[in-house]
């Protein structure tokens, strides 16, 4: 965590949800929500992958927001199996959108909006995105990471019927991942003729490789390109 980092809780739709905030040096471009592994097994906003896709959406001058889900750190509630918790990150969201869409002036709406999940937090965000979607809400910039699709029931991000959830995507998976297997995610794709950025070597936590992939989403959103320079 940064030592600018701040905490507070957000009203939520059970209660309190604790919050980690990061300001960029400059006036904000966007919000960015970073959602974190499953709390079951340890998962909370501390987590590496979880800061890192913060600090990349920090570095691209985004305000970054990382919620505690539901029994976790000082937010309320009991884990509701990614329901409850996409509940919540909505909650969130609609928060520092009322928060900050003044200080940048510009109306809600208009808001450049991010959303970043790790793993359960991936399946999270791409339920939130959809959500999203289906209130009439743009979405710029979509980052799953070790996307838990065998665990969790994820919407196709890409659908056929409809316009992508976000304007720019990008699916990030270890090749070695040994908690969600590299074809699983593969086959979740694939209907959805949608890229996925395999790290060669890399396992479900990205051990040693938390550098790389900060720069991957750096790139990525930051152009909408790849590779990078």
């Amino acid at each position: 965590m940064n030592a600018q980092t701040r905490k507070l809780l957000v009203d939520g739709p059970v209660g309190p949800i604790e919050v980690a905030v990061d300001m960029p040096a400059d006036p904000p471009r966007g919000l960015a929500l970073v959602a974190h592994p499953h709390p079951l097994f340890g998962g909370t906003l501390d987590n590496k992958v979880a800061q890192t896709l913060a600090r990349a959406w920090l570095q691209l001058g985004f305000v970054s927001v990382r919620p505690n889900f539901r029994g976790v750190g000082q937010t309320a509630g009991t884990h509701d199996h990614g329901i409850g918790e996409a509940d919540d990150l909505l909650a969130v969201l609609a928060h520092f959108r009322a928060e900050f869409a003044p200080q940048m002036g510009v109306e809600r709406h208009a808001l450049p909006l991010a959303l970043a999940g790790f793993s359960f937090g991936a399946a999270v965000a791409a339920r939130c995105a959809q959500a999203l979607q289906q209130q009439g809400v743009a979405l710029q910039h979509l980052t799953l990471v070790g996307t838990a699709v065998t665990r969790f029931d994820v919407p196709q991000i890409k659908p056929a019927s409809a316009p992508p959830l976000a304007q720019t995507m990008l699916v990030v998976h270890g090749e070695q991942d040994d908690v969600v297997p590299l074809a699983a995610v593969l086959d979740w794709a694939r209907p959805q003729q949608l890229p996925v950025v395999v790290c060669p070597g890399a396992g479900h936590f990205f051990h040693g490789l938390l550098l790389p992939l900060r720069e991957w989403v750096c790139h990525w959103h930051g152009s909408g390109s790849w590779p990078p320079a």
